[in-house]
C-alpha cells in the first residue's frame, strides 16, 4: 500500500510532466496566434494559393449533408462523443466509449463568391450543439437510442436499469459562420484548365500545416489564444517548478 508521502510524491511527478506539455502547448499557442495575427483575412474573390484566412457561411456541396448521428440535423461536419459514468473502488470517472467525427467538402461563401473547404484534418474548434444524458429512471431520446443500437452500445445495464451516461454532439450546419485559416490549393476535382476560384481548394497543406476552423470571430479566437498562451507558458512553468521542487524535497535533495 502506497504511504501518502509516496501518493505526494506520484501526484507531483504527475503534476510536473503536466506543466511540461503546458509548456510546451503554450508556444504552439503563441505560434498559433501569431500566425493568425499575422495573416490577413482575405474576400473569397481575392484568394491566392498558399496560407489563407477567411470568413463566411457554411453552404452544401450541390445540396449535399451529412446527419448528425445523435440529434439527426443536418450538417457538412460532425463530432459526436458517447461516455459513461463507472466506479472503481473509492474512484469514479467519466470513460469515453465513442469519439467519432466525420466531414464532407463544402463552400465558404462570404459577398464576393465562395470556396471549397475540405473539412478532413482541421482542428475544429466549435460549441456543443446538444448533450442528453441517461440515469435512472431518465432514459436518452429516442434518436440517441437508435445510434446505440447501431453501435451495439447499450444503455441498459443490470436489471434494466439505465446506466449514467452523457451523448455530446458538435456540428457545422449550413449556413454557420466560420472563421477558417488553411492552405488554398489547386481543386483536384476541377479540370486543370478552370480558372479561378473555382479551381481553388482550402485543405490541410504541407507548406503551411497549420489548419484551423472555428465559429468564432477572429478577435474572439485572438482573445482566447492570449489565456491559453499566458496559462501554458506562465502556469506550466510554474506548475512543474512547484511540483519539482515537492518531489526533491521528498528525495532529500532540496
Amino acid at each position: 500500500m502506497i504511504s501518502a508521502s509516496g501518493k505526494v510524491f506520484i501526484y507531483s511527478a504527475v503534476g510536473f510532466f503536466t506543466g511540461l506539455y503546458l509548456f510546451y502547448k503554450g508556444f504552439t499557442w503563441l505560434q498559433q496566434k501569431k500566425m493568425i495575427e499575422n495573416t490577413p483575412t482575405s474576400k473569397v474573390r481575392s484568394i491566392a494559393m498558399g496560407r489563407v484566412e477567411v470568413y463566411g457561411a457554411a453552404v452544401p456541396d450541390k445540396g449535399k449533408v451529412l446527419q448528425s448521428p445523435l440529434s439527426r440535423k443536418n450538417c457538412v461536419y460532425y463530432r459526436c462523443i458517447i461516455e459513461e459514468y463507472r466506479h472503481a473502488g473509492k474512484s469514479s470517472r467519466w470513460v469515453t466509449l465513442k469519439d467519432e467525427n466525420d466531414g464532407i467538402p463544402f463552400f465558404l461563401q462570404d459577398e464576393t463568391g465562395k470556396v471549397l473547404v475540405d473539412p478532413i484534418g482541421a482542428d475544429i474548434e466549435i460549441p456543443k450543439d446538444a448533450q442528453y444524458n441517461s440515469s435512472f429512471g431518465r432514459d436518452p431520446p429516442k434518436e440517441v437510442q437508435f445510434f446505440l443500437k447501431t453501435q451495439n452500445i447499450a444503455f441498459e445495464g443490470l436489471f434494466g436499469a439505465n446506466k449514467q451516461m452523457r451523448f455530446t454532439e458538435y456540428y457545422i450546419a449550413p449556413q454557420d459562420k466560420l472563421y477558417i485559416m488553411g492552405t488554398a490549393m489547386k481543386n483536384p476535382a476541377v479540370k486543370a484548365s478552370a480558372v479561378g476560384v473555382e479551381n481553388v481548394m482550402i485543405a490541410k497543406g504541407k507548406n503551411y500545416p497549420t489548419y484551423y476552423i472555428s465559429d468564432r470571430a477572429e478577435k474572439d479566437i485572438l482573445k482566447s489564444l492570449r489565456w491559453k498562451v499566458f496559462g501554458g507558458i506562465v502556469g506550466g512553468a510554474a506548475l512543474s517548478v512547484v511540483c519539482l521542487g515537492i518531489m526533491l524535497a521528498y528525495l532529500g535533495l532540496f
